[in-house]
C-alpha cells in the first residue's frame, strides 16, 4: 500500500510520538529504577517501529524525512510538555534538520 505524502506526515507525527514518549518511559523507568516504565517503554518502541514502517518508501528516504519529523516532535515536548529551556543553538540545529528532511522529500532527483 502506498501513502500519498500528506497521509506519509501523519503516520509520521504519530510516530514520532510513540517514539518519543517511548523514550521518555525508558528514561524515566531507568531513573526511578522501575522495570515497568523500561518495559513500557520498549513496548511503545516497538509500535512506534511498525507504525513508521507502513510507509512505503524507500528506506533512506523514510527516515531521513522522519528523523526531521521526530525532531520537531522532541523540541515541541521537551519546551511545553516537559518545561524544558530549549537553548537558542538547539532551536537553529532543528532548522537544519527540518531543512534536510524537506530536500530529502521535496528536492529534485539528480
Amino acid at each position: 500500500m502506498s501513502f500519498a505524502p500528506f497521509s506519509a506526515w501523519i503516520i509520521f507525527v504519530a510516530a514520532a510520538l510513540l517514539e518519543v514518549g517511548g523514550d521518555a518511559a525508558i528514561q524515566r523507568g531507568l531513573r526511578l529504577h522501575r522495570t515497568v516504565f523500561v518495559a513500557a517503554g520498549f513496548l511503545i518502541l516497538g509500535c512506534y517501529g511498525l507504525v513508521v514502517n507502513t510507509v512505503k518508501w524507500d528506506f533512506s528516504k523514510l527516515i531521513g524525512v522522519y528523523i526531521g519529523v521526530f525532531a520537531v516532535v522532541t523540541m515541541l515536548v521537551s519546551r511545553w510538555v516537559l518545561r524544558e529551556a530549549v537553548p537558542a543553538t538547539t532551536w537553529m540545529g532543528l532548522t537544519l534538520i527540518v531543512a534536510g528532511g524537506l530536500l530529502i522529500q521535496f528536492g529534485p532527483r539528480l
